[in-house]
């Protein structure tokens, strides 16, 4: 493992106004003062602990995650960003993503943003139907996510992301290509397009709307990526659609099975030992008010991934991306080679999931149907 693993860098600000009821994320409604200042110095503190595990090592981006790190001053993230650069090699043409939720945006903070070295925002619009965001519970209607958007392009911003769901409660094909179409119109260059699910210890979990059936969500599916396609939106990974060479780095870094730093309460890291070639996780302790106590250690938890485990943890991750995988990255990233998975590559082909060649591994047309079952193929047993 001698080639260089991209590092990114990932901060989360875990307040909300209010949770949602699909939301699973480390996220807290703010019930009283946002503690800003105080949650700036625990990152920097944070930070600065984690120094020698990336000493040395480039930042290629930045992601601000939540929670709504809009909630947050343009001072507050230009303070995080400076402490950042004084402490870190960060790459000259780094993308630096912030997440807002239209709610919160104002166009005085949006150019502080800008002006602080955010060159990306990421817009939680989810729906342009005002009836779909109070069932969502979002604190925004439609006019709030149009104004979000020319507020953000105001603001300076070339590059943005506008994060749409489907299959939502009640939810019709019309009603969801009426989203895409409405996004499509704002001609952002990057649209996020996912499908709503009802995930453990979420309000909607634990009291399910009706959601559309699966038949539904096929024509749903099937015709938002023919609408987006028509429209210059290139898919590019299960729920990631870009104009050209406008691709979200970060989140491509992820997908590739980069190394990431995250810093912040509830933060993940993926770290590759360049000596060993061990990848170690570490999360740190999720309640903003643990995370607050400098008193306690901020990491919750950490491992060594188990060699046996590294074919899933890989694959996880890289098969939600359209292109090919390669051996050579697969032998970058984890230190395996294509023969380490010969059992499993050998079924998968048996039941016409896949193509692969001494150079590349393809999803068939049936494997991107059955994802799921194609990755946990390489689960260890």
């Amino acid at each position: 493992m001698q080639a260089i693993i991209p590092l990114s860098l990932y901060i989360h600000l875990p307040w909300c106004v209010s949770k949602c009821p699909y939301c699973d994320f480390n996220s807290h409604g703010l019930k009283q003062a946002l503690p800003e200042a105080d949650y700036v110095a625990a990152l920097i503190q944070d930070l600065e602990q984690d120094l020698p595990k990336i000493w040395g090592r480039r930042i290629d981006s930045i992601f601000f995650g939540g929670g709504t790190p809009s909630l947050f001053s343009a001072e507050g993230i230009d303070a995080i960003l400076c402490a950042v650069r004084a402490r870190l090699n960060v790459a000259p043409s780094i993308e630096i993503t912030l997440e807002a939720n239209p709610g919160t945006i104002e166009q005085q903070r949006f150019a502080g943003y800008r002006q602080a070295g955010v060159n990306r925002i990421s817009l939680g619009i989810q729906s342009f139907n005002d009836a779909h965001l109070k069932t969502l519970g979002r604190i925004h209607g439609s006019k709030e996510a149009l104004l979000a958007i020319e507020t953000v392009r105001q603001a300076g911003f070339d590059n943005f992301n506008c994060d749409l769901m489907h299959a939502l409660p009640q939810q019709s094909l019309a009603q969801a290509l009426a989203d895409l179409q409405q996004a499509i119109a704002n001609k952002p260059p990057h649209i996020s397009w996912y499908q709503l699910t009802l995930e453990p210890n979420t309000r909607f979990y634990q009291t399910p709307p009706t959601l559309p059936n699966e038949d539904l969500v096929a024509d749903m599916q099937l015709q938002g990526r023919e609408l987006l396609a028509n429209h210059g939106y290139q898919q590019y990974e299960v729920s990631a659609y870009s104009q050209p060479n406008k691709y979200c780095r970060h989140n491509l870094n992820y997908w590739k099975f980069g190394d990431y730093l995250g810093i912040g309460a509830g933060a993940h890291s993926k770290l590759t030992c360049p000596n060993t070639g061990d990848i170690r996780r570490i999360a740190k302790v999720r309640h903003p008010k643990e995370y607050l106590n400098p008193e306690k250690n901020v990491i919750q938890k950490q491992d060594i991934i188990d060699k046996a485990q590294l074919p899933f943890e890989f694959m996880l991750n890289a098969l939600r991306l359209k292109q090919s995988l390669t051996w050579q990255l697969l032998k970058e990233r984890t230190g395996l080679v294509k023969q380490d998975l010969a059992p499993s590559l050998n079924k998968l082909k048996q039941l016409s999931l896949i193509e692969a060649n001494d150079v590349t591994m393809t999803l068939t047309p049936r494997g991107h149907l059955f994802l799921d079952d194609v990755v946990a193929e390489f689960i260890s047993t």
